[in-house]
């Protein structure tokens, strides 16, 4: 079987017109919070050439048992509020760095010493960056 470029499976956002990538940037930060991931950084890739999507959103969680909650919150609050789910995961069985894609906005799940080894925030370093405060956590977050 040949598959040409017009028949290649493409990657379709979701819903697009029922919910902005700010939106659901906003619905993965509050999965965060409901299972109490620290360090939360919202990076706004918009402005950055050849950018895979509008925003990372990074955190860390201190256990696998935490890394796996913080993923199924952030999945719970996506699916009820959108009805989405996520366009790719992966890291669920490794529970040491779970992505949830839902292509505009990727949902990045850290346990700290994979997170620290990886440093996504320097590595997209042309990226706003953006930490929200934990003792906050209803602020805007706050630009670094």
């Amino acid at each position: 079987m040949i598959i040409n470029n017009s028949t290649a499976v493409e990657r379709v956002r979701a819903n697009s017109d029922q919910v902005s990538s700010e939106e659901l940037r906003d619905l993965i930060v509050k999965g965060m919070q409901e299972k109490k991931a620290v360090d939360i950084a919202v990076m706004d890739l918009r402005e950055v050439k050849n950018a895979i999507c509008d925003y990372f959103v990074i955190c860390s969680g201190n256990s696998d048992t935490q890394i796996d909650a913080i993923a199924n919150s952030i999945d719970e609050e996506v699916h009820k509020a959108t009805g989405q789910n996520p366009w790719h995961q992966e890291g669920k069985m490794n529970k040491e760095w779970i992505l949830l894609d839902y292509v505009d906005v990727v949902a990045h799940v850290f346990k700290k010493d994979r997170r620290a080894f990886y440093d996504l925030e320097q590595l997209w370093g042309d990226a706003d960056v953006q930490y929200l405060d934990e003792a906050n956590p209803d602020e805007a977050p706050v630009a670094i």
